[in-house]
């Protein structure tokens, strides 16, 4: 009986200690299983669709050396440099006495909730690395970081700190990324990777994505399509300096590390400092870029943006109409334009402070924080209070990273200015960084914040601006540690905006940089909106909201009527802007009266269907990137109330036009189909215009939507009767 006891007991603990090592992170649809190998090293052993529960994980075999290769393959889940793998590590490090490498080896691990840790550690030197998995089952997301620590007693650097390195064994790979630049943000582009490695980054700092941005697709065994075929979709939750390397190892087998850009970056790493690495989410779908894509809208409202299940307000923006040039009885003017047009804010753009050196161009200002007393006698306070007068909220525009040299904080703290000693200085739109590593800064930084709102309590909305990277990458403050600079900085920022989002809940800010020049995950946790691009024409913004929609919602966007692109109807402009956070920065003087009403009415309906537009439920049904057309649909959750956007550009004469065939309804419903944000005393065209249709028909069948004609637009809505 004792023997049969121990036996059982024997078997009892060595399952436990079995179990152990093997670590499962699952999602509704997605599981990733890792392994202990008797040697305490980590390792990727699956990452696909989730396996059910009977399945036996312990089948799932540990890495082996390649046929015929002298080298480890080796899916180590955190690689270090200097080690046996000869490919991307994830982590490199430079020991108190010189040594150039660690050994990570598993320690333990927890779950608690949808969060996993797992504790690695040196066995030689005091060195601890922790990786976090946290999951959001519903969303299908997995979020991922590390956190590094050491005790030793003398100076340490790290060089490399990922945030993840993920494994995939395919015949192929495709890449999907999305190249930028002023005016022309979120172009997608995509390419086959084989051997070697391809580097997606950035190196320009406060204004991180201006070259490129932080979102990638791998099409795995094919290229990313929108409704099939499996996709990993990735993006860095980092308002900085960002790296995605994919590289293609010799028996084809993908290692994708994605995490803070180390160029300039070796950090110094103090005794009993914890360094966490940026956060890395991704989703891997099998169904298209579609479902990814709803997965990671649905993931941001519900999780990561700021005043997600809020409602945003539609505004008229002056820069277009006044640029620089404005007063008081200009402002005034506008609030009653506003008012006219029914939008919920004014807000006034760049131009309204300093007086030492007014602002009247972009060359002199920036720093001066104070209202421009011979261009606004009255103050803030005046415009506040006469905009409420009229029932239009207020929001003002700063940029408080930023310093012009001709201004009297440059004057005052130039220790408080990022820029190289013994070195000319760089300008880059006739000014320069703050130095957000030091608190210092940061205080002011919040005090420009504050102090307007102490003064102004009732502003509703702030135009958060950085119009320049980082052109002379040397702090003051931080003496010789400058590898720490890059880092540093952005979490300078994040300590400033958790105090302005602390302690002013309830308001508004738009993320923007010179355009889409910051539009990462992270920063919008403090920002409700941002900016796509400078470029509002129309065409062109088809462009740019469809590689953003791959990842961010329909609230987050930032989309405005202008006169750019005067070729195109004022309907068009407006049907391209209805599709994001609606908003305006033209002069309503000098529209038609026709164009007028169509701009208040499109006002009324945006305000009754933004919940349509909002909804997470995107359908991309014809792409800009294909044809001369653009069709995308937006539904609620319960399939009850559906929107259809249908562009079309510039078609070719004689062009065949199919039906569109629609997505995501209920098969068994019926829908009232009709033609909504038409231009006074106009009929719709559409032949399904104020028809019904079962939710079957309009996705086996379709409704024909599109034109040959020249910047047409339609937006069309579909509610179960």
């Amino acid at each position: 009986m004792i023997k049969k006891t121990l036996s059982f007991l024997h078997f009892f603990i060595l399952s436990l200690c079995l179990s152990a090592q093997t670590i499962s992170i699952t999602t509704d649809h997605t599981q990733l299983v890792l392994k202990v190998s008797s040697q305490k090293r980590l390792y990727q052993a699956y990452l696909g669709q989730r396996l059910t529960d009977r399945t036996d994980l312990s089948l799932l075999s540990m890495p082996q050396a390649g046929m015929g290769s002298s080298m480890a393959r080796g899916l180590e889940t955190y690689p270090v440099m200097g080690t046996e793998d000869y490919y991307e590590p994830a982590f490199e490090i430079r020991h108190a006495d010189g040594n150039p490498t660690s050994f990570l080896k598993y320690q333990q691990h927890s779950t608690d909730g949808d969060l996993t840790s797992i504790r690695l550690h040196d066995e030689v030197y005091p060195v601890e690395v922790t990786l976090y998995y946290k999951v959001y089952p519903r969303e299908d997301i997995i979020q991922q970081w590390a956190e590094i620590r050491h005790d030793e007693k003398g100076k340490v650097w790290i060089g490399r700190y990922a945030s993840s390195m993920l494994y995939f064994e395919a015949p192929d790979y495709y890449l999907t990324e999305f190249g930028s630049e002023w005016a022309k943000e979120m172009q997608m582009q995509t390419e086959q990777l084989r051997f070697g490695k391809k580097v997606v980054d950035s190196r320009l700092g406060t204004r991180a994505n201006m070259m490129a941005q932080p979102f990638f697709e791998v099409g795995l065994g094919s290229p990313a399509r929108e409704d099939e075929g499996t996709v990993l979709m990735g993006t860095l939750g980092w308002t900085g300096n960002f790296r995605f390397t994919f590289e293609v190892d010799h028996q084809n087998i993908l290692r994708v590390v994605s995490g803070i850009n180390p160029d300039a970056s070796i950090y110094q790493l103090e005794r009993g400092e914890t360094f966490r690495t940026a956060d890395f989410y991704f989703t891997l779908s099998a169904d298209g870029t579609g479902e990814g894509s709803r997965r990671f809208q649905r993931w941001m409202l519900n999780h990561q943006l700021r005043r997600g299940d809020d409602a945003r307000l539609t505004l008229l923006n002056n820069w277009e109409n006044t640029y620089f040039s404005f007063d008081e009885e200009k402002l005034v003017a506008l609030f009653g334009e506003a008012k006219d047009l029914g939008v919920d804010l004014f807000l006034l753009d760049d131009g309204w402070f300093g007086n030492k050196y007014p602002r009247r161009n972009d060359q002199a200002g920036l720093g001066d924080w104070e209202v421009t007393h011979e261009k606004l006698p009255r103050g803030i306070p005046y415009l506040v209070s006469e905009a409420e007068k009229q029932g239009v909220g207020f929001g003002i525009w700063i940029e408080p990273e930023m310093v012009n040299p001709k201004s009297e904080l440059a004057e005052k703290h130039p220790d408080w200015i990022l820029r190289l000693p013994s070195r000319d200085t760089y300008y880059f739109r006739h000014q320069l960084v703050l130095d957000l590593c030091n608190p210092k800064v940061q205080d002011y930084v919040f005090g420009v914040v504050d102090n307007l709102m102490q003064e102004n309590p009732s502003i509703r909305f702030m135009k958060w601006d950085c119009n320049s990277p980082i052109t002379n990458i040397y702090s003051p403050y931080l003496k010789d540690r400058q590898g720490n600079l890059y880092v540093d900085y952005v979490r300078g920022l994040y300590s400033v905006l958790e105090r302005v989002r602390e302690k002013y809940p309830d308001l508004y800010l738009m993320m923007c940089s010179g355009g889409g020049g910051r539009s990462d995950v992270r920063g919008l946790n403090y920002f409700t909106e941002f900016w796509c691009s400078d470029n509002t024409d129309p065409v062109e913004r088809l462009f740019i909201q469809w590689g953003y929609s791959q990842f961010l919602p329909a609230k987050a966007m930032c989309a405005h009527v202008t006169d750019w692109n005067r070729s195109s109807s004022i309907k068009f402009r407006v049907d391209v802007a209805f599709q994001g956070k609606l908003g305006f920065d033209i002069g309503l003087k000098g529209l038609s009266d026709d164009d007028r009403a169509y701009c208040r009415q499109a006002i009324k309906e945006y305000k009754r269907l933004e919940n349509v537009v909002w909804a997470p439920n995107l359908y991309r049904l014809v792409s800009p990137y294909e044809s001369q057309h653009c069709v995308v649909q937006r539904v609620t959750d319960d399939k009850a109330h559906s929107l259809l956007f249908a562009y079309d550009i510039h078609p070719r004469y004689g062009e065949r036009l199919m039906n569109t065939r629609l997505r995501g309804l209920d098969p068994d419903a019926l829908y009232r189909v009709r033609e909504v944000c038409l231009m006074p005393g106009r009929q719709s065209r559409l032949a399904c215009h104020d028809k019904s249709y079962t939710g079957d028909y309009l996705m086996k069948v379709g409704l024909k939507v599109l034109s040959s004609g020249q910047l047409v637009s339609h937006i069309i809505e579909l509610e179960k009767v």
